[in-house]
C-alpha cells in the first residue's frame, strides 16, 4: 500500500513541478507522508528530476534537512 503513495507522491510532483511553490507545498506533504525508506528514495529520484531544472534546486534543501 504504501508504494503507491509514494509513486502518487512521485506523479503529484511531476504534475506541480512547472510551479516551484506548489512543488514546494508538495514536497512538504510528502516529507509528512513518506515513511524513511520511501522518503531516500524520493530524495534519489528528487536529485536525478530536478538536475534539468534548475528553478525547482532549491527544493532539494527540503528534503536533506
Amino acid at each position: 500500500m504504501s508504494r503507491l503513495i509514494y509513486f502518487h507522491t512521485k506523479d503529484s510532483l511531476e504534475r506541480v513541478s512547472l510551479n516551484p511553490e506548489l512543488f514546494s507545498k508538495e514536497l512538504k506533504k510528502a516529507i509528512r507522508n513518506l515513511l524513511p525508506y520511501e522518503m531516500e528514495h524520493l530524495k534519489n529520484w528528487l536529485l536525478f528530476y530536478t538536475d534539468s531544472k534548475p528553478e525547482l534546486k532549491k527544493c532539494i534543501s527540503l528534503i536533506c534537512e
